[in-house]
């Protein structure tokens, strides 16, 4: 058995090498072609996408949803930000910088920008081809453009379908490993560490504690509360806590920012400094030591924003939007958010955690894992680490309801509406099994699958990048330069109809 575990690992690690070094630069330039196709959107409209999404609750808009199968906007951000805010924003910050160095902040800055429009476009394109199921929801994602957009092009009608089963079949496995074993085992460790490390209950059998077992089951009755009541019921319950949490969490980095203030012209100082490799500029200069600081920051902002993975679409196609670029806009937010916001600053406290040499960029500590919890502990002590325990909770929590959504979508989509009811009464009592794991290698494979998601998404959105400029552009001709053109809001007819005479009254209305 330990022959084939170890057969396993390594077949996994070759594939995981492959997907993440290859598909990494695929993501990044399709982020990059996707910048320029659109004239730099998220630069030279950066007013009308901040007023549009986080602008427009202050108007009271972005709240409200036409019908029944849909989500607001604002649900449709949280359930997304949901299911990207986890455990990599904390300890997966920590890890990149411990490995990389603060130059791999800076790399995740940029896949970050470029992976705006990235997400701006995979929104697009999920709301541009989704359409109602049997029970009148939305249902939308990569497998529905790759089918339907990227199938209507001559002669890769075959090459749609497929890599849309593709998609769907790594979209479920990933939802099992990152989206659930993965987070829910990181929230038990991190649970017995701060709260319980002087409870022993003993063993419930085996090996399996009973404390670990309790917290599985706590959270498996929970998250089965939430995931039965279907996605109204999950994108309320984000809709309440992505924000809150969010929120804590940065007002907690904000503290110990200003309490280290004096130190925060070195912090971002050693971030452009060792951008490109700690070698280079101490004068020994090193391809391998360069690409580990551009591989780290890169890889570690594609894993906490998901921009290119094609995951949070599914979400944002449930929104009760009509225009394809309004929700698009929507997830230029969220990748700010996530990675702009909330990555940097979990990378402020990381770097004035005294770990990090910020003179010679090395790692001095003894974990990566564990940085952000020492920072807070060596300012607020032991509720400081209790602190970022609960945050752990919180965002691995919210992981676990956002994937459930996506990996009940994917199987839909192979298998129809019950499908999608069966993956549910399986997913959620799996959840008891990440509170017990002790290997990785569940985690490890599901992160492989998780990468292999990206491969036919992007050949979607970069096969579909006109569409996307087409659409772009007339939102721009019809909303900022107040042109009287036919509105582009779905591929459906039907759809394209009825919203159509919506927007046009809508268009009339603001002139």
């Amino acid at each position: 058995m330990d022959a084939f575990f170890k057969s396993l690992t390594d077949i996994n690690g070759a594939v995981n090498s492959f997907v993440w070094n290859y598909g990494l630069v695929i993501l990044i330039g399709t982020g990059i072609i996707a910048t320029i196709v659109t004239r730099v959107f998220q630069v030279l409209h950066i007013k009308e996408w901040f007023g549009t999404t986080i602008g427009s609750l202050f108007k009271g808009k972005g709240r409200t949803k036409d019908d029944r199968g849909s989500v607001s906007q604002f649900q449709a951000l949280c359930t997304a930000l949901a299911a990207t805010i986890g455990t990599g924003n904390i300890a997966g910050v920590a890890a990149a910088i411990g490995t990389g160095g603060p130059g791999a902040v800076f790399w995740m800055w940029l896949a970050a920008f470029f992976g705006m429009m990235t997400n701006f476009s995979e929104n697009v394109l999920g709301i541009y081809y989704r359409r109602k199921n049997e029970k009148g929801e939305w249902s939308g994602g990569p497998m529905y453009y790759l089918r339907d957009g990227l199938g209507s092009y001559k002669n890769c009608k075959g090459i749609g379908k497929v890599l849309a089963v593709i998609f769907s079949i790594c979209t479920i496995l990933a939802s099992f490993g990152i989206g659930n074993v993965g987070q829910v085992n990181k929230i038990t460790i991190n649970l017995e560490s701060a709260f319980l490390s002087n409870v022993d209950l003993g063993y419930a059998f085996s090996e399996i504690k009973w404390t670990s077992l309790i917290i599985g089951i706590v959270l498996m009755i929970i998250a089965g509360l939430i995931i039965f009541g279907g996605l109204q019921r999950i994108a309320a319950a984000a809709e309440k806590l992505v924000p809150f949490m969010a929120c804590a969490y940065v007002l907690g980095c904000l503290v110990v920012f200003f309490i280290n203030i004096t130190e925060i012209g070195d912090m971002f100082a050693a971030i452009f400094k060792f951008a490109f490799g700690t070698e280079a500029v101490v004068g020994g200069f090193t391809g391998i030591a360069v690409k580990e600081v551009i591989t780290q920051g890169c890889k570690r902002g594609v894993f906490s924003n998901e921009a290119g993975l094609g995951s949070s679409v599914i979400v944002h196609s449930a929104s009760s939007v009509k225009e394809p670029v309004v929700q698009g806009m929507w997830g230029i937010f969220e990748v700010f958010a996530d990675t702009m916001v909330v990555c940097t600053m979990t990378a402020v406290v990381v770097l004035s955690s005294g770990a990090i040499d910020l003179q010679t960029g090395q790692f001095i500590g003894e974990n990566a894992d564990t940085l952000v919890a020492q920072s807070f502990g060596k300012i607020f002590g032991a509720p400081g680490e209790m602190f970022v325990a609960i945050c752990i909770l919180m965002f691995a929590f919210t992981t676990v309801l956002g994937w459930s959504h996506y990996g009940s979508k994917a199987v839909e989509y192979l298998f129809g509406v019950k499908g999608g009811k069966v993956y549910k009464l399986i997913f959620v009592p799996v959840i008891v099994t990440g509170a017990l794991m002790t290997s990785s290698i569940a985690w490890d494979i599901s992160d492989t699958f998780n990468g292999m998601m990206m491969i036919p998404n992007l050949i979607g959105v970069l096969a579909l990048l006109p569409i996307v400029v087409k659409i772009t552009r007339n939102y721009v001709d019809r909303k900022i330069k107040k042109k009287e053109v036919t509105p582009m809001l779905s591929a459906i007819p039907e759809i394209q109809n009825v919203y159509a005479a919506h927007v046009l009254m809508e268009d009339k209305n603001d002139a």
